[in-house]
């Protein structure tokens, strides 16, 4: 029997990286600054975690200035869709697999 956590996604598997593509699933976009609000992190631990997911190409980053302050937003990619989509049905078969 193959084993059921092989389909899960490597870039997935932490948890700040999963909570983003989360909200990012669920919004069409987000800041920078919304996000570290919601997820409790800091500026760095973010900025870590987003450069992974753009070199993976898992999500569109876009930088401009509103009131003269810079913004920073975030958008998934139809390839970060798919991943994400792959992990949870790749979670959901190992715990279903689990209650067997």
């Amino acid at each position: 029997m193959k084993n059921p956590f092989e389909n899960l996604d490597k870039v997935l598997e932490h948890r700040v990286r999963l909570q983003i593509m989360s909200v990012l699933i669920a919004n069409d976009s987000y800041d920078f600054s919304s996000l570290k609000e919601m997820l409790a992190v800091t500026d760095g631990n973010l900025a870590t975690h987003m450069k992974a997911l753009e070199k993976e190409k898992y999500i569109t980053v876009s930088k401009s200035f509103i009131d003269r302050k810079p913004s920073t937003k975030y958008k998934a990619t139809e390839r970060g869709r798919n991943a994400f989509r792959k992990h949870i049905d790749a979670l959901e078969t190992v715990v279903k697999q689990q209650k067997q």
